[in-house]
């Protein structure tokens, strides 16, 4: 009789797939994109409004525009952390890796063999 495993395996423990890893990242990437054209209506507001300060108004907004797309990238093009295995197998094949390249620290031992000239009509009857 096959003996059952002690605990069930949980779906929950599984990863998100790929097509919802993507649509959040691109939820993320409209939403800063979004921030970034409000950054540019927002300077378009207060350089019509003439408001105090607007040099400093005006360089935050800039800097919002500069820097939103710059990390909207960064953030899109982002995938989940490694889990524990996945880094421990990354690990174990970098030192494989590692080890194939290894120069050989000794000087192996060549063997020579002698070997003699076998005349190729010897097995020829004529």
């Amino acid at each position: 009789m096959k003996k059952q495993p002690e605990r069930p395996v949980l779906i929950t423990d599984a990863a998100r797939s790929q097509d919802d890893q993507l649509r959040g990242r691109q939820i993320r990437y409209v939403t800063m994109m979004s921030v970034r054209a409000g950054c540019l209506i927002l300077g378009g507001i207060l350089i019509s409004a003439e408001v105090p300060l607007l040099p400093i108004w005006l360089s935050l907004c800039a800097l919002g525009m500069v820097l939103l797309p710059w990390m909207a990238v960064l953030i899109a093009n982002d995938r989940p952390p490694k889990t524990k295995a996945e880094r421990a197998a990354d690990a174990a094949a970098r030192e494989d890796v590692r080890r194939a390249l290894e120069q050989p620290r000794e000087e192996p031992d060549y063997i020579t063999i002698d070997s003699e000239v076998v005349d190729e009509a010897r097995g020829r009857t004529d």
